[in-house]
């Protein structure tokens, strides 16, 4: 059985909740008329990925559904990195804090995958 009680033990989550709170907060700098653009995607995509990890461990009984929400999680935060590119590009942000969400981004995407590749660690069922 898994040594996490709830979703917000796991230390994926916890990144990626931080790399969610950093971006928002980062976001309110963003120019206006990146509003309906960057701004909600790049706010939307980090989202998703505290959301769709909530979800995939809510289904640990079934392997197929956890690992699809897993990877989910994956694809989310690779899109944040990538409007985090666009913000550096357009010096909507510096790069030394580019380097730390990076950073960030990076050690999510690490957690993610030791979920991924190591479901029976989590209480996943039906692993084999």
């Amino acid at each position: 059985m898994s040594e996490y009680k709830d979703f917000r033990d796991l230390s994926a989550y916890k990144k990626a909740f931080l790399q969610a709170c950093n971006i928002f907060d980062l976001t309110l700098l963003f120019p206006k008329e990146e509003k309906y653009s960057l701004t909600d995607q790049i706010r939307r995509s980090s989202r998703s990925v505290c959301a769709n990890l909530a979800e995939s461990y809510r289904k640990r009984d079934y392997l197929k559904h956890y690992k699809m929400k897993l990877t989910d999680c994956l694809g989310e935060n690779s899109e944040t990195l990538v409007w985090l590119d666009f913000a550096l590009h357009c010096k909507y942000i510096t790069p030394e804090y580019y380097f730390n969400a990076n950073e960030i981004n990076s050690e999510t995407g690490k957690l993610l995958t030791y979920m991924l590749n190591n479901p029976e660690k989590f209480g996943v069922k039906n692993s084999l």
